[in-house]
């Protein structure tokens, strides 16, 4: 079982290394491809790469409203006073959510039997040669690889999140 130390220990040891050169796009579904590579534990030289696409579907503009009925179950007089200050000023705020699907079916996997540093120097080198703008090469834990994916899914949203409130002012949906 993954336990939260295990989370955390995934978590803490994600790293990007290659980075997409695009953001999540704000009127479209946008899939990234990942590369997510590990080193086996109790191996030399063995590290495993996980091949495959995630998924973000279009961000949509959660109005304070609907946050209303998202938040307010089972919370206090404290929670509606805030929920009223939102509706008075919602011309002045917005929520963004954003959808991910996983989908493993895509997920390929193989063992190379070179030092970490060699592979992902081979897959720096694969994604400059296929010219993907929305690859992104990840490292993390092996056991943990799902958390590292959730994490860079995460990041994403934070780097995606400002250009896409942008896109929505500019068209005057909010």
């Amino acid at each position: 079982m993954f336990d939260a130390e295990s989370f955390q220990y995934a978590i803490e040891n994600t790293q990007v290394i290659v980075a997409p050169q695009r953001r999540i796009e704000t009127f479209g579904s946008t899939s990234f491809r990942f590369y997510h590579v590990s080193e086996l534990m109790d191996s030399v030289n063995e590290v495993r790469v996980r091949d495959g696409r995630l998924h973000a579907e279009r961000p949509q503009i959660i109005a304070p409203n609907h946050l209303e009925r998202m938040m307010l179950e089972g919370f206090g007089e404290r929670a509606e006073q805030f929920m009223q200050w939102l509706q008075k000023n919602a011309g002045h705020l917005a929520v963004l959510k954003y959808g991910f699907q996983f989908r493993k079916t895509e997920v390929t996997e193989s063992i190379v039997h070179s030092p970490l540093e060699e592979v992902i120097d081979r897959l720096k080198e694969a994604v400059d040669y296929s010219e993907d703008p929305l690859s992104a090469i990840i490292q993390g834990v092996d056991e943990g690889w799902e958390v590292s994916l959730l994490k860079f899914a995460s990041d994403m949203i934070q780097e995606s999140s400002a250009g896409n409130m942008g896109d929505f002012r500019r068209r005057g949906l909010f």
